[in-house]
């Protein structure tokens, strides 16, 4: 017997499989590429809503589990696939530059924002004001990893490449069964496909389709990742993530044409050289109303869990909330009730 099926492999079938590893468990992981979101995300580990700037949610206790557990991932795969690059928000005034110092004075942010200014010198790029720079950012390879992770898993005989059927899956008073498999706990995490789950297709995962697109510019000469209305992200190779859109209403998985042009406007509005569109790519977020992730055990049966609902900023909570739930799992261990699925018990 099994001691895990896993459900699903994107940043939160990795999160909590990395556990299972480590811990050398024995489960499989069924994956049908069918959601994208992981795979097509910028890929930024940023601690700030630079929108309002604000601290992201327990940014810093997610900061401080994200790093450690993608340099062990790295290790593992023996992959680069975690790079420290400096994140710039572009001021549109004076008054946003007065807000940002505002900002910076507040207790949590000051390990999180500097207060020097940064002046452009890129002429590639429309800056009238200054820029504001966060601390302790990067981007991780998310792509990458998910491939590489994969290709382990496969070599250890830990993949299953199908469809998950969910009528067939019954569950016991102390063990899951599914076609010929066995297995002590079974966890779903197929981000937006959760809305096909008859176990958890009652909580509000309302999804949010976000599109991007790569460019390529040998003008361009970026060594920032820049925040304006879309951010611009280097890749390498003279090549650059520009995004993202956000759509709560078009739950479809390809790319569209309003999403293009709506990000070469933005972009072109503060980007003064040519550049040539390689790629666009689109995903649905499992996004959750109350913009927290959706952890937890099933409550009529106690070996059916779910992780999902991390939103935008997946790469830095993933990591955080999948310890939970395998302490929780594994020990009994209380979750926060701001991410156990409990809290959405009436809509049962």
């Amino acid at each position: 017997m099994l001691d895990y099926i896993v459900v699903g492999f994107g940043l939160s079938g990795l999160s909590f499989v990395e556990h299972l590893d480590n811990k050398e468990h024995s489960f499989v992981v069924f994956e049908d590429y069918s959601q994208k979101s992981s795979r097509v995300a910028g890929g930024l580990y940023n601690p700030v809503v630079l929108k309002r700037f604000t601290p992201a949610w327990q940014s810093l206790e997610q900061l401080n589990n994200a790093l450690p557990f993608y340099k062990n991932v790295e290790n593992k795969l023996q992959e680069q696939l975690v790079f420290e690059l400096p994140i710039v928000r572009r001021f549109n005034s004076v008054e946003e530059q007065n807000t940002w110092f505002e900002a910076c004075d507040k207790p949590i942010l000051k390990e999180l924002l500097s207060t020097q200014l940064i002046k452009n010198t890129n002429t590639a790029l429309h800056i009238p004001y200054y820029y504001g720079e966060v601390k302790n950012t990067g981007r991780i390879a998310i792509e990458k990893m998910l491939s590489s992770y994969i290709h382990y898993l496969d070599k250890k005989k830990r993949m299953v490449y199908e469809a998950f059927e969910y009528d067939n899956v019954t569950v016991k008073d102390d063990y899951v069964e599914y076609k010929d498999l066995k297995a002590r706990n079974i966890l779903f995490a197929e981000g937006f496909g959760v809305k096909e789950n008859p176990f958890f297709s009652y909580l509000p995962l309302v999804g949010n389709k976000g599109e991007y697109i790569i460019i390529k510019s040998d003008e361009l000469k970026l060594k920032e990742a820049v925040k304006s209305s879309i951010f611009i992200i280097p890749l390498g190779d003279n090549l650059y993530k520009v995004g993202a859109t956000y759509n709560n209403q078009d739950k479809s998985p390809e790319i569209t044409n309003s999403a293009l042009q709506e990000l070469q406007k933005k972009l072109e509005s503060f980007l003064n050289v040519n550049y040539e569109i390689i790629d666009q790519v689109a995903g649905i977020r499992p996004t959750v109303k109350d913009r927290r992730p959706l952890v937890g055990t099933h409550p009529d049966y106690q070996n059916v869990h779910i992780l999902n609902g991390l939103g935008s900023r997946g790469i830095l909570i993933g990591p955080s909330v999948a310890k939970k739930l395998y302490n929780h799992i594994l020990n009994k261990i209380p979750l926060d009730i701001e991410i156990d699925i409990k809290r959405f018990e009436k809509l049962r």
